[in-house]
């Protein structure tokens, strides 16, 4: 059901003069779903509070409320056609008061963890861009037709907004900053193993893929015996306002990441819309540190010199200042997995081996997962996972080589099974063909070079010259002719 509704919207938003690309589509779609969303989840809470006596006072005011302007039912609980805005009347009601309104509701809310908040976060940085009011119409029409009462139809629908945020991805090279395959984040999420109680970071949060796929982590603990359990009250509370946070530079992406995460389950989600780099290091104090670090920072970027004033290793590469600042961010004893350039294993230029030298030196980094070309659509990079953790030198490393026997691409991702082999031998840091492990004791102290040459890797064997060929060709002609005259000896 949800699949067919995204494509309907998007073929109406094709059609309109206001959306011109695929970033439009999404950015679009999500403020119409999000106040959908938000209508189903008013009535979860008013019917929790009729359950427990209690009186619900709802977020957003009457004449505001999805079922006033946007889809008023008549007494068969069909759209009441006479009273739904449609044409300019739903425009002039949507762009001059609707917007205005919902941008001002953080003004009134509690406290920052609330949903309240965000949702005048959400509308400050949002326009309507749909420009016919009749084009608008027709997508609501289609949005009112989803629900997100149960679990399964809120699992449905985050899994194809996640769809909707990776074609987004592939749209354009901005959009591409924000999508990180889903797989790899699991993986990740599964070796950090985070566990409730720590707080988790993202600084370049883009469409908040780490933090989401965190929560779906930790949403389902184990007992003593092995066993998925339930979340108790306290653990439910602190996974909603006090485990998840991240800041992004870009305003859609900000405003996409904040929805997905609301449509994973997380209702307030601490998510800051600033440039992280812009912060200065020296500012970063221990109560502004996390327990876990999980990211994908932009790479290939170049920061002003300013911004560059920000950071002890100065350089204008984007991911090298975003590592600076993640080793900063993290408690004594904290765990990250980041994704960066494999490039960043070998440069020689000053600031990196400066870099290098400041993670073996601070963190621990014990592993490093070396991925295979195409594992991000339409990147023309390679890219290495480091996984450490700060508060003590790095002894020894243990490299994995992702070796696949196919050529990874759009229409053939990386898929969970074939990280199950790293999965598992990274809890024993094991010698393998694939996997190998280098004392930091045995590097160049010039350089700390940590290149990932596999030495355990089989050699292919090398092409045998032409006139070799051609010898066995002609002796396995002699043997079939030989064989063929004994048959013919024994009729």
């Amino acid at each position: 059901m949800f699949e067919q509704v995204f494509k309907n919207i998007d073929d109406i938003l094709h059609k309109d003069a206001g959306c011109g690309s695929e970033l439009d589509y999404v950015e679009q779609t999500s403020w119409v779903l999000f106040l959908k969303y938000l209508d189903d989840l008013e009535k979860d809470k008013a019917t929790a509070a009729e359950l427990t006596g209690k009186t619900y006072t709802p977020i957003i005011a009457p004449e505001y409320q999805w079922t006033t302007w946007a889809a008023p039912k008549d007494n068969q609980g069909k759209l009441d056609v006479h009273n739904a805005l449609s044409g300019d009347d739903l425009t002039h009601f949507v762009n001059l008061q609707l917007f205005p309104y919902l941008k001002k509701i953080n003004t009134s809310a509690d406290s920052p963890d609330t949903i309240n908040q965000k949702i005048g976060g959400i509308f400050s940085e949002l326009k309507n861009r749909i420009q016919s009011g009749y084009n608008l119409r027709e997508v609501i029409n289609r949005i009112d037709e989803l629900r997100f009462r149960t679990h399964a139809e809120k699992h449905e629908m985050s899994h194809l907004y996640e769809g909707k945020i990776k074609n987004m991805g592939n749209a354009g090279r901005n959009g591409g900053e924000y999508y990180t395959p889903r797989p790899l984040i699991k993986t990740i999420v599964k070796v950090v193993a985070p566990e409730i109680g720590h707080t988790i970071y993202d600084g370049a949060v883009g469409s908040a893929g780490f933090l989401c796929e965190a929560f779906e982590y930790l949403k389902h603990p184990l007992n003593s015996a092995g066993q998925v359990r339930e979340l108790t009250t306290t653990e439910y509370e602190t996974l909603q306002k006090h485990t998840f946070y991240g800041k992004e530079k870009k305003s859609l992406a900000y405003i996409i990441g904040i929805m997905n995460m609301i449509l994973h389950g997380v209702e307030a989600p601490n998510i800051i819309h600033t440039n992280t780099l812009a912060e200065n290091l020296k500012d970063i104090q221990e109560k502004d540190r996390y327990d876990i670090v999980l990211a994908n920072p932009p790479f290939g970027g170049k920061e002003r010199a300013e911004v560059q004033q920000n950071f002890p290793i100065k350089t204008g590469e984007t991911a090298s200042l975003f590592l600076q600042h993640f080793i900063k961010s993290l408690k004594a004893g904290g765990k990250a997995g980041v994704v960066i350039k494999n490039t960043f294993l070998s440069n020689t230029d000053n600031a990196s081996i400066s870099l290098r030298k400041l993670l073996l030196t601070k963190c621990n980094l014990h592993t490093v997962l070396d991925l295979p070309g195409g594992t991000f659509t339409g990147a023309g990079v390679k890219t290495v996972v480091l996984f450490f953790e700060k508060g003590h030198a790095t002894q020894a490393v243990w490299f994995y080589q992702l070796n696949l026997d196919r050529n990874l691409g759009k229409t053939n991702a990386l898929n969970e099974k074939d990280l199950l082999e790293f999965v598992e031998l990274q809890k024993t840091k094991v010698d393998s063909e694939n996997s190998w492990t280098v004392n930091v004791k045995d590097l160049d102290p010039t350089t700390f070079d940590l290149s990932a040459k596999n030495p355990n890797k089989k050699e292919e064997a090398a092409l045998r010259q032409p006139q070799a060929i051609l010898a066995e060709m002609k002796a396995l002609d002699k043997e079939r002719e030989d064989i063929l005259s004994s048959i013919l000896g024994l009729i």
